[in-house]
């Protein structure tokens, strides 16, 4: 098989509305979870620990949270169909990719500095179309020094 033919494939299973995520980031995630034949969305939210393959059809983020006093981690491929969306919910400060330091830190010590951030032009993922170009009319094309 080619790899043009692999790529194209790839691209396919892409979804062209994910959030840019970043280590770091608090994030709330809306899972489809399916019990028997019911099919509900269950919302996680904790911090972006990791982030992997950000261009590839596999990209991954891994997503830390507290839970009655342990701590959860869960992986989401980005482009599963079983995440309905992603929302920012808040953007640190951090200057590495992967955070393990925050599994051995509790309380006070795992908190992260906040920045400032547009939370409604990140969440907003809707892809605008292409402009065409308004066909000039003759009597727009006209110069008032003609007349």
């Amino acid at each position: 098989m080619s790899f043009a033919l692999i790529q194209k494939v790839n691209d396919e299973q892409k979804k062209h509305d994910v959030v840019d995520v970043r280590s770091g980031d608090t994030v709330r995630v809306h899972q489809k979870i399916k019990e028997g034949a019911k099919e509900r969305v269950q919302i996680f939210e904790g911090v972006v620990i990791r982030t992997d393959n950000k261009k590839s059809h596999t990209s991954r983020i891994t997503v830390r949270k507290i839970a009655s006093g342990v701590g959860v981690e869960k992986s989401f491929m980005l482009h599963s169909p079983l995440v309905e969306k992603v929302e920012v919910v808040r953007r640190s400060k951090v200057r590495r990719n992967y955070l393990s330091f925050l599994r051995n830190r509790s309380g006070k010590s795992a908190r992260l500095k906040a920045v400032n951030f547009d939370r409604e032009a990140v969440n907003d993922v809707t892809v605008a179309p292409a402009k065409a170009e308004a066909p000039v009319s003759e009597e727009a094309a006209e110069t008032p020094a003609d007349k």
